[in-house]
C-alpha cells in the first residue's frame, strides 16, 4: 500500500478536521447536490467528503451512515442506557442537590477499543449538559478529546459540552476515550433550565481511567499493517477529516493498538490475516507487474465510480445499480490499461478527470420524496414579539432628538443653487482627511462655471490648469479667466480661496469660483496647497471632466418630503466618487451610516435605496479605476461591521438593516478577496484555457470583481453541463440581468464566448465549482452554502483553491444547530418542500435568540439568517405546484409556515404573530371538524390581508419618497423608480403569503357558503360605471348622471357623493358603519365583492350603462341601453330643488350645564333624551350610564364671550372663505375652535352638575385633567365642521349655521366588548331578525374608520337564545381606556325625519384610548362556545327590550362589562 493511490488518499485526505467543506459541484440553482460516492479532489487525488459514505467489500458497494461535519444524519437521537458489562465498574456514586443521584461507570478497554465512561443522572432536570475535558500526565489544563458524543460543542475553546439523553427520570451520557495518553476525565453538570451548576462539593468530578501497561516489544511491526489499522480506526470513527497533527496522533494510536496485540502473544501473521480480511480490497497493496496487467486497484475503481455518478447528476442508485456502476468504472479503467497506460498514468488522469467515460445525466432518477422529518420544538410564540416601531424624523424632533443637520458645505451649495438658479451638471464631494471639498459644475448659457468650496481651516490655494486634448494635459489658464489674486506659473496657475460668511457664525467655509467659455476646454486638473503641503486625490491629481454625464436637476424641496434630504443630497454629491469601484462605494456608505442613523428610519431607508439601486445595476459599478479584490473585500467588511454595530444597538431598525445587508456581500479581511485573483489563474493553468473568454474574464477579475462574476461562473458551469451548448451560457446570463452590452461595458470588456474542448469539461467543472465558493464568499453574503460555511467553520488545504483558509466555527451555537443545517442541505432540492420548510424555520428559530445579543460575529449569523429566509421564499415558490390539488388544511399549514418566516424577519410583528396564532387555531378547528372552521379561517385570512396591506403601506411610506428623490438626483431609469417598492415587496415573504391567501380564499368562501358578495344595501339600480381608487377622494363630488362607483378603498367613514346610485368595493366596511347606514338610508346599492375576477369584469365596463340586481347569490349585472335609463326611478339621481328638511336654530337657555332630568327637545338632541328615557324604563339587568349635558347654545355663548373675541373674529373670516367654496377652511375652523377659553361660569355649573350626578369631577385630579376635559368638549363642537358632516348637510341643502351642538357627558364604562344592534336586519329588511356587530374594547373601532370586520350575528326575536354567527372578527386593533369621561355629540341635525344624521359628528373621550393589538385565540367570545352564546343572546335580548319600549326598529349602541350589558344610546333605525 505504501506506494498506492490508496495510501495517498489515506495520508492526505482522510485525516482532516470536521468542517463544512461541501466540495460537490453546484447545480444551476447554486445549490449543492447530494453525493453518493466518495469523490476525488482536484489535483492531489484526495477523496472528497460526501453526505453518504460508501464502503467497498470485494466487488460490492455497501451504503452506510456517514458522520459529517454537522453531526450524524437526521436529528432524532435514540435514548441511551447506562450499561455495566463484565469489564465495567462503578467508579463513583454521588448524591447531588436534593434527591439527584449521579452514577459513573468506567469500562476497561479491550484491544483496539476505546475506554468507555458512562454517566447516569437520576431525578435531574430536563436539560442537563455535561461540561467536561480530559487530563494527561500532571497537566492541569484540560485537553479536548476528538472522539466526542453526538452533538458535542466546543465551549470557548476550553471545554466540551455534551447533552444528556433523557429517559423517564434518568438521563444518560456515554464518553469514549481512545487517546491512551489521557489518564482522567473531569466534568461538571449544568442544568440549563435552572441555570445551575452541579459540582462535587464545589470542585470538579474527577474520573480516573484504567491504566495501560507500557508496551515494549522488539517485534518488527510492518508499516503497511499500521496503515491498515489506522484506516480501520478512521472508518470506525465515521471517516472524519483530521488536521495533520491529529492524523499523526491517529497513526501512532493505531501502532500502539497493534503493539498491544503483539504483547499478548498474537503473531504478526495472525494480525495481517485479520486486518486484510477486514479491509478486504478497500486498501490495496502495491500490485506486482503481472497484477497490474490484469487488475485495477479497487480504490481507483471507487474514484472512477464517483466521477461517473457525479456526471450522471448524482442520482440515488439501487444496490444493483451501484454494482453495475462499479463494474462499468472498472471496465473504463481496464480499457485505459489496454491502451498502454500504467497504473501511475491512470492515477494522474483520474485526478485531472481525464478518463474517458460514457454516462448520461439521470436527474429524473434523483430521490425527491423523503420520509425523514425533523421534530420541531414547541414554539414560545410571544418570545418572538418585537414591538419596536421606528420613529419618523418629526417624532424624533418632538422627543428632543434632532435629525442630522446640513453641513456647512451642504448649506453653501443649497444657498448658491437657490441664488444662481443654474442647473447643476456635476456635484462631487472629496474627503480631505476629516475635512471635505465640494466641487460644483454648472453651465449657464455659453459658459462653464466651477465652484469649489471646503471647510478647510487653514489658508488654501488652488493649483490648477486646463485640458484641451486629453485628461492628463496641463495647460496654463488664459489670463481672462483667472480670479482675483491669481498667479500664473509654467503650465498652471495658482488662485487663493476666500472665506465666505453666513448669518450663522458656525458655518465657516472657503470658496473659489471659476468661469470659462463653454467648448474651449474638456476638463480641469488641479491640486490644493496649504502651509507648504500638497493635497491630492489619493496620491493623484484631482480632475474635473467638463463633459461628464449630465446630472439630473435636483427636484424641488417639496419632492423631498418624507426623506432624509440632507443625506440623499450628500449621496448624490459623492456618487461620481462611488462609481469608481465597489471599494469606493462601500467605504462611502460606511462613512455615511452615522448620519443615516441620526436621521433614523428615513436615513437608513436612504442607504437602502442607494444600495439597492447599486445591486439592481442602476448605478455604475466600476469606472476608470483598477482595484484589487482584497480591497473590495476589505471595504465590504468595514461596511458590514458598521451595520452590525447599528443592528446591535438599535433594535427598532433591524428590518431595514437586514435589507441593506442583503444587498452587500459579506466581505472579509486578509486574502479572502485576493483569492479571486489567484484562483482564476489556477483554473486557467489546470485546464489549459489561457486565451479567449477566460483570459478576458481573468482581466476583468483582476481589474474590478463584482457580483456579476458569480453569474458568469454559473453560466460557464451551465454551459459545460449542457454538453457545451452555448445557448445555456447566454440563458443563465440573461436571466440574471447580464446582456452582451453589459459584458462589453466593463472596463476590461468580455468580447468572446467560451469555447471549451470536451476533454476540458471535467476539470473545468471541478475547478469552477471550487471557484464559485470563493466568489460567493466575497459577493454573496446571503448565499446559504457560504453563510453556513462562515458560521460552522471551514478548513481547507486543497491545492490551488481556498489555500490555507481557515474560518473558525462560531461559539455558543445551539447544540442541535449543526444537525439542522445538515438536514436542510440534504433536503434542499426536495420537490415536497414541506419537510425543508420545517427544517429551515426550525433553524431560524434556533438562531433567533442569538441575533438579539451582542456577538463578535453577529454579521455572520445575520447573513445566515438572511440566507435561510431567502431559501424559505424560494422553497415556497417551488412548492406552489404541489398545492394545486391540496385541501384547505394543507394550504393553511403552508400559510403558517410563511407567516412564521415573516414574523422572524419583521420589526413590529405583533399583528403578524396573532395572525399566525389564528391560523394554527383554524387548523385545529378544521381537524376537529368544527362547523365554523371555514368562517373563522376567513376572518383570519381577512386580517392577514389587512396586516400585509399595512406592511406594504409602510414600505411605500418609508422607501418610495427616497427612491423618487434619490432616483431623480442620480438619473436612475424612471421605470426602476416606479417599481422600486413593488419589487421590494415581491422579493419578500409577504408576496408568497398573499399568493397563498388568494388560493385559499375561494375555498373558504365556498365552504362557509359566503359566496362572492356581501350585499349591505340591496337596491336595484341603473347607472354608468366609474372606477375610483378611494371613495374618500370623491365624497364631495357631484355626478351629473346616475353613477355606479367601483371604489378600491372604502373606510366606512365617507359620505356617498351626489348622483351615486351604487358603491361596489373589494374593501370590507362593517355592515353598521356610517357609509353602510348612509347607503341604506339613501337607497344606494352598496356591496363588497370578494372575487377579484368579478371586480375586474366590472372595472372593464367603465363608462358603460349597467343594471345591478341584487339576489340571494349577490349582485347580477348586465349592460342596458340608454333608452332604459328613462324608465328607471329618478330617486337615485341627483336631488334637485330645495330640501324639505329644515332646522330650527336653538338659543342659549341661560344654563351652561343641565342634569338628565332637564333633558328636553329645546335643550338637547335625541341622543340625550333617549338616554334619560331608558334610564327610567329598562329592567335592572341592563345598565344605563349616568349623564349630564352641555345644552344647545352654549357654544355660541362661549364664542361671544369677551375672552374669545379674537377667536370669534378669526372664525368669521374662515366661514367667509368656506362660503366661497374654499373647503380647506374646514380644517382651520376646527383648529381655531380649539383656541376657545372656558368662561368661569361654565366651569362652575358643569362641575356642580357632574358632582350632583355622582360622577368624578376631572378638576379634582388637577388643573391639567380639567384642561383635557375642556379640549374634548371643544373637539365635539368643532366636529360640526368636519368634512363628512359639512358635505352631508350641504347635500340636503340644510343651512349649516342653524345646526346646533349639545354635548352629552357620560362616565366611560371601560368595556370588554362594544356592540351596535339593528333590531331589523338591515341587509334583508327582515323585521323578525335582529342583526348586531361586536368588537373587543370600545365601540370607536366599530363606528369609526378602523379597518377589518366586527363579529356579526343574527338572532330571531322568537328564539333569542339561538344567535347565529355570520362572521368572526378581523379587526386587529382594540381600544381601551382608563376610568374617564366621554363627551358625545348631540346635534339637532340628528333628529330630522328621513335623514341619517347619526354618526356624522364626533364623540371624544377625555383621555386618549390605548390601542391594543388583539389576540383572538385567547378571547373567550371566540373560543368558548357557551360564553359566546351567553353574551350574544344577552345583546339580542337588550335589543328586543328596547325595540319593545319604543315600538319601532332601533339603532342601539352599548358595551359589555364583566358579562353585564350597558346601553349608551339608541335612536330610530334608518
Amino acid at each position: 500500500m505504501s506506494n498506492s493511490v490508496s495510501q495517498n488518499l489515506f495520508q492526505q485526505s482522510l485525516f482532516r478536521p470536521i468542517a463544512l467543506e461541501r466540495q460537490s459541484k453546484l447545480n444551476s440553482s447554486s445549490i449543492p447536490a447530494n453525493t453518493l460516492y466518495q469523490s476525488a479532489s482536484s489535483k492531489t487525488g484526495k477523496i472528497r467528503k460526501s453526505q453518504l459514505s460508501s464502503e467497498f467489500t470485494g466487488n460490492s458497494l455497501r451504503r452506510g451512515n456517514h458522520t459529517t461535519g454537522f453531526g450524524r444524519r437526521g436529528v432524532d437521537i435514540t435514548s441511551a442506557v447506562l450499561t455495566t458489562g463484565p469489564a465495567s465498574q462503578i467508579s463513583g456514586k454521588f448524591n447531588l442537590d436534593g434527591n439527584i443521584e449521579l452514577k459513573v461507570a468506567v469500562s476497561a478497554p479491550v484491544s483496539g477499543d476505546p475506554t468507555q465512561v458512562e454517566i447516569e443522572v437520576t431525578n435531574g432536570g430536563d436539560s442537563l449538559i455535561l461540561h467536561w475535558g480530559a487530563l494527561r500526565d500532571k497537566k492541569e489544563k484540560w485537553v479536548l478529546p476528538t472522539l466526542r458524543p453526538h452533538g458535542t460543542i466546543v465551549y470557548k475553546d476550553q471545554a466540551l459540552r455534551s447533552s444528556f439523553v433523557k429517559s423517564g427520570a434518568n438521563a444518560f451520557l456515554k464518553i469514549d476515550i481512545d487517546d491512551h495518553t489521557i489518564k482522567a476525565v473531569e466534568f461538571l453538570i449544568v442544568d440549563e433550565t435552572q441555570n445551575k451548576w452541579l459540582k462535587n462539593n464545589g470542585a470538579n468530578f474527577h474520573v480516573k481511567l484504567p491504566s495501560r501497561e507500557k508496551l515494549e516489544t522488539n517485534a518488527l511491526l510492518p508499516e503497511d499493517l499500521v496503515q491498515i489499522q489506522a484506516y480501520l480506526r478512521w472508518e470506525r470513527k465515521g471517516k472524519q477529516m483530521y488536521p495533520p497533527q491529529k492524523e499523526k496522533e491517529e497513526y501512532e494510536a493505531a501502532r500502539r493498538e497493534l503493539l498491544e496485540e503483539i504483547a499478548r502473544g498474537i503473531s504478526v501473521e495472525e494480525i495481517r490475516t485479520r486486518l486484510t480480511r477486514k479491509a478486504d480490497s478497500g486498501i490495496s497493496k502495491e500490485p506486482s507487474s503481472s497484477e497490474i496487467k490484469n487488475k485495477i486497484p479497487d480504490d481507483l475503481v471507487q474514484i472512477q465510480a464517483y466521477v461517473r455518478w457525479e456526471k450522471a447528476g448524482k442520482p440515488n442508485y439501487s444496490s444493483e445499480q451501484q454494482l453495475r456502476e462499479f463494474e462499468e468504472a472498472r471496465q473504463e479503467l481496464l480499457a485505459e490499461l489496454q491502451k498502454g497506460s500504467t497504473i501511475d498514468d491512470i492515477k494522474k488522469k483520474i485526478t485531472k478527470g481525464g478518463i474517458e467515460t460514457k454516462v448520461a445525466r439521470q436527474l429524473e432518477n434523483k430521490k425527491v420524496f423523503r420520509t425523514e422529518r425533523i421534530q420541531r420544538k414547541k414554539i414560545e410564540v410571544m418570545k418572538l414579539l418585537n414591538k419596536h416601531q421606528p420613529k419618523s424624523m418629526e417624532e424624533k424632533v418632538l422627543d428632543g432628538v434632532e435629525p442630522s443637520l446640513q453641513t456647512p458645505l451642504e448649506h453653501f451649495a443649497k444657498t448658491k443653487e437657490e441664488h444662481d438658479g443654474n442647473v447643476v451638471h456635476i456635484k462631487k464631494l472629496y474627503k480631505l482627511g476629516d475635512k471635505e471639498l465640494l466641487v460644483i459644475l454648472s453651465k449657464p448659457v455659453g459658459k462653464v462655471k466651477v465652484s469649489l468650496v471646503t471647510d478647510f481651516n487653514e489658508p488654501l490655494t488652488l493649483h490648477w490648469g486646463l485640458s484641451r486634448a486629453n485628461a492628463g494635459e496641463w495647460l496654463e489658464p488664459p489670463l481672462g479667466v483667472l480670479p482675483p489674486g491669481s498667479v500664473s506659473q509654467n503650465s498652471a496657475s495658482e488662485s487663493p480661496f476666500s472665506n465666505v460668511s453666513f448669518l450663522d457664525p458656525s458655518y465657516k467655509v472657503q470658496c473659489l469660483e471659476l468661469e470659462l467659455e463653454e467648448g474651449t476646454f474638456i476638463g480641469m486638473p488641479f491640486v490644493l496647497h496649504s502651509d507648504g503641503k500638497w493635497i491630492k486625490d489619493k496620491d493623484s491629481d484631482f480632475y474635473l471632466d467638463f463633459g461628464a454625464g449630465f446630472m439630473q436637476p435636483q427636484k424641488a424641496a417639496a419632492d423631498a418630503k418624507g426623506t432624509a434630504q440632507s443625506l440623499l443630497d450628500k449621496i448624490a454629491a459623492m456618487e461620481s466618487e462611488a462609481e469608481k469601484s465597489f471599494m469606493h462605494r462601500f467605504n462611502i456608505a460606511a462613512d455615511l451610516i452615522d448620519q443615516a442613523k441620526s436621521d433614523g428610519e428615513l436615513g437608513l431607508a436612504g442607504i437602502l435605496v442607494w444600495m439597492r439601486f447599486m445591486a439592481t445595476r442602476q448605478l455604475i459599478w466600476n469606472k476608470n479605476y483598477n482595484v484589487k479584490p482584497r480591497e473590495i473585500s476589505r471595504a465590504q467588511d468595514r461596511l458590514t461591521d458598521t451595520l452590525q454595530n447599528v443592528f446591535t444597538n438599535h433594535s427598532e431598525y433591524r428590518e431595514l438593516l437586514r435589507m441593506i445587508m442583503s444587498t452587500v456581500g459579506r466581505g472579509g479581511e486578509g486574502d479572502v478577496g485576493q483569492r479571486i485573483r489567484d484562483e482564476i489563474l489556477v483554473i486557467q493553468r489546470n485546464n489549459d484555457c489561457k486565451g479567449g473568454m477566460m483570459e478576458e474574464w481573468h482581466q476583468k477579475l483582476h481589474n474590478n470583481t463584482s457580483p456579476d462574476d458569480v453569474v458568469i461562473c454559473q453560466a460557464l458551469i451551465d454551459y459545460i453541463n449542457s454538453d457545451l451548448d452555448i445557448s445555456f451560457y447566454w440563458k443563465t446570463l440573461n436571466e440574471n440581468g447580464i446582456t452582451k452590452e453589459r459584458l462589453l461595458s466593463y472596463d476590461r470588456a468580455i468580447h468572446s464566448e467560451p469555447n471549451f474542448r470536451r476533454e476540458q469539461k471535467d476539470g473545468l467543472l471541478r475547478d469552477l465549482g471550487n471557484y464559485m465558493r470563493t466568489l460567493k464568499a466575497v459577493h454573496s453574503g446571503a448565499d446559504l452554502e457560504s453563510a453556513i460555511s462562515n458560521c460552522m467553520g471551514y478548513v481547507s488545504e486543497g491545492q490551488g483553491f481556498m489555500v490555507g483558509v481557515q474560518i473558525n466555527p462560531i461559539s455558543d451555537l445551539p447544540s442541535r444547530f449543526p444537525e439542522l443545517l445538515q438536514f436542510v442541505m440534504e433536503h434542499i432540492e426536495d420537490k415536497n418542500v414541506e419537510v425543508l420548510l420545517e427544517s429551515l424555520l426550525e433553524a431560524r428559530q434556533e438562531l433567533c435568540p442569538l441575533l438579539f445579543k451582542s456577538h463578535a460575529r453577529l454579521k455572520d449569523l445575520l447573513f445566515l439568517d438572511i440566507a435561510l429566509d431567502s431559501t424559505v421564499r424560494t422553497a415556497i415558490e417551488r412548492g406552489y405546484e404541489g398545492l394545486s390539488n391540496a385541501g384547505p388544511e394543507k394550504i393553511m399549514y403552508f400559510i403558517t409556515l410563511v407567516l412564521e418566516n415573516l414574523v422572524l424577519s419583521s420589526d413590529d410583528n405583533e399583528d403578524l404573530i396573532y395572525c399566525w396564532k389564528g391560523w394554527n387555531h383554524a387548523i385545529d378547528l378544521c381537524k376537529s371538524q368544527n362547523g365554523h372552521w371555514a368562517l373563522y379561517a376567513k376572518s383570519i385570512l381577512d386580517r392577514t390581508r389587512l396586516s400585509l396591506s399595512l406592511k406594504a403601506e409602510w414600505y411605500q411610506r418609508v422607501l418610495h419618497p427616497s427612491a423618487e428623490y434619490l432616483g431623480g438626483l442620480l438619473g436612475v431609469d424612471q421605470w426602476a423608480v416606479n417599481i422600486f417598492t413593488e419589487e421590494i415587496i415581491r422579493g419578500g415573504s409577504a408576496a408568497s403569503l398573499s399568493s397563498l391567501l388568494n388560493r385559499l380564499d375561494p375555498v373558504l368562501r365556498k365552504t362557509a357558503n359566503l359566496g362572492s358578495w356581501q350585499v349591505i344595501s340591496p337596491v336595484e339600480v341603473v347607472g354608468y360605471v366609474s372606477v375610483v381608487n378611494e371613495l374618500l377622494a370623491v365624497q364631495d363630488k357631484s355626478y351629473e348622471r346616475p353613477t355606479i362607483l367601483v371604489a378600491k378603498s372604502v373606510t366606512g367613514e365617507e359620505e356617498i357623493p351626489d348622483g351615486t346610485v351604487a358603491v361596489l368595493t373589494p374593501d370590507m366596511p362593517d355592515v353598521l358603519s356610517h357609509v353602510s347606514v348612509r347607503a341604506r338610508n339613501s337607497k344606494v346599492c352598496f356591496a363588497t365583492c370578494f372575487d377579484s375576477n368579478i371586480l375586474d369584469g366590472l372595472q372593464a365596463n367603465e363608462g358603460k350603462l349597467l343594471r345591478l340586481k341584487p339576489d340571494s347569490a349577490g349582485i347580477l349585472y348586465s349592460e342596458v341601453k340608454e333608452s332604459e335609463l328613462e324608465n328607471v326611478s329618478s330617486s337615485h339621481t341627483k336631488e334637485a330643488g330645495v330640501s324639505s328638511l329644515t332646522l330650527v336654530k336653538k338659543q342659549f337657555s341661560g344654563k351652561y350645564a343641565i342634569s338628565s332630568d332637564e333633558f328636553t327637545n329645546d335643550l338637547v338632541g335625541a341622543k340625550s333624551r333617549n338616554i334619560s328615557y331608558l334610564k327610567r324604563k329598562v329592567p335592572s339587568w341592563m345598565g344605563i350610564p349616568t349623564s349630564v349635558a352641555i345644552p344647545f347654545g352654549v357654544f355660541e355663548k362661549v364664542l361671544s364671550d369677551s375672552i374669545n373675541q379674537a377667536v370669534a373674529k378669526n372664525l368669521q373670516s374662515l366661514k367667509g372663505r368656506l362660503g366661497e367654496g374654499d373647503f380647506s377652511a374646514l380644517k382651520e375652523i376646527r383648529a381655531t375652535i380649539l383656541e376657545l377659553q372656558a368662561p368661569k361660569q361654565l366651569v362652575q355649573e358643569l362641575k356642580s352638575e357632574i358632582k350632583k350626578s355622582q360622577m368624578p369631577w376631572p378638576g379634582d385630579e388637577g388643573e391639567q385633567r380639567w384642561e383635557q376635559a375642556w379640549m374634548a368638549i371643544k373637539k365635539v363642537w368643532g366636529s360640526k365642521w368636519n368634512e363628512r358632516a359639512y358635505f352631508s348637510t350641504r347635500k340636503i341643502k340644510v343651512d349649516h349655521e342653524y345646526l346646533c351642538m349639545a354635548v352629552l357627558v357620560q362616565e366611560i364604562i371601560n368595556a370588554d366588548y362594544a356592540f351596535v344592534i339593528h333590531t331589523t336586519n338591515p341587509s334583508s329588511g327582515d323585521s323578525s331578525e335582529i342583526y348586531a356587530e361586536v368588537v373587543k374594547g370600545l365601540g370607536e373601532t366599530l363606528v369609526g374608520a378602523y379597518p377589518g370586520r366586527a363579529l356579526s350575528f343574527v338572532c330571531k326575536k322568537s328564539d333569542i337564545n339561538s344567535p347565529q354567527v355570520l362572521g368572526y372578527p378581523s379587526k386587529s386593533i382594540g381600544l381601551f381606556i382608563r376610568q374617564s369621561m366621554i363627551f358625545r355629540s348631540d346635534s339637532n341635525g340628528e333628529d330630522l325625519d328621513g335623514y341619517a344624521g347619526a354618526g356624522l359628528y364626533d364623540s371624544v373621550p377625555m383621555d386618549e384610548e390605548e390601542k391594543v393589538v388583539l389576540d383572538y385565540t385567547s378571547d373567550k367570545l371566540i373560543i368558548d362556545g357557551n360564553f359566546q352564546k351567553s353574551i350574544l343572546s344577552s345583546i339580542a335580548r337588550a335589543g328586543k327590550e328596547i325595540e319593545d319600549l319604543y315600538g319601532s326598529p332601533q339603532d342601539i349602541e352599548g358595551v359589555v362589562k364583566e358579562g353585564k350589558i350597558y346601553v349608551v344610546q339608541t335612536r330610530p333605525q334608518m
